[in-house]
């Protein structure tokens, strides 16, 4: 066979290849072990902006808040989506970030802002949900809870945050109960967000306050997002 055969042959084969033809296996690995990598660096990446945030905090490290809290949700974020979450979770987190950012400004306005773009990714979390059962008991036990703390806390709220802080602490609870319908780690997330925020609240009303208040609140807030994102994509991953 001479040289223009074998070139005409070969030229015919890489046609034949991109007209159709398989790609080697260990080329189409390369995208599911990239995202993999991608996701674990984010996790871990979240995991030291956590702990430099919460350390700053213990500390008394302002700068140190300042430039960590920013980093946390779009890293879970990142990570979440390497994992295929839906994109409501990923909505409700990155609305979570909004809500981080507003409040790193001490000023009423910034607060409302922030209420208000936690108070949209909890409307994507309950969306998310969906109509699974949960225990009406729990159910009840939130519905005493919230109406007790907003009545303890009415009077000592100021007078224009009592109406939009009593709003959503009901479309928070609701989140936090139906979270409960995913599981014992989604619900925990759940509870925890609650939690976090009522520590919130009663820091807006000039509660006595457990030493360190923005460690705590930042810990039960952290702890709640991650367990919220790994207990709802597990069961949700059809969700688009």
């Amino acid at each position: 066979m001479s040289t223009a055969d074998s070139t005409a042959d070969s030229t015919a084969d890489r046609a034949a290849e991109s007209a159709g033809r398989p790609a080697p296996s260990w080329a189409g690995d390369r995208a599911p072990a990239g995202r993999q990598r991608l996701g674990r660096l984010a996790l871990v990446a979240f995991a030291v902006a956590a702990a430099v945030d919460l350390v700053s905090l213990l500390a008394g490290w302002h700068l140190g808040h300042v430039i960590a809290k920013p980093l946390l949700m779009p890293l879970l974020v990142t990570h979440m989506a390497t994992r295929g979450a839906p994109r409501l979770l990923l909505a409700a987190l990155l609305f979570g970030w909004g809500g981080d950012l507003a409040l790193l400004f001490d000023a009423e306005p910034a607060f409302l802002i922030g209420m208000g773009s936690f108070a949209v990714g909890h409307v994507c979390y309950l969306v998310l949900f969906g109509k699974r059962p949960a225990n009406p008991l729990l159910g009840g036990a939130y519905l005493l809870a919230l109406l007790g703390t907003v009545a303890l806390l009415w009077s000592d709220l100021p007078a224009d945050l009592r109406i939009p802080v009593a709003g959503y602490s009901l479309l928070l609870t609701a989140m936090a109960f139906r979270s409960s319908a995913l599981g014992l780690r989604a619900g925990i997330g759940g509870a925890l967000f609650l939690l976090s925020d009522t520590l919130i609240a009663t820091g807006v009303a000039d509660w006595p306050q457990l030493p360190r208040p923005d460690f705590w609140i930042m810990a039960t807030y952290l702890a709640a997002q991650y367990l919220l994102a790994t207990g709802t994509t597990p069961r949700a991953a059809g969700v688009r």
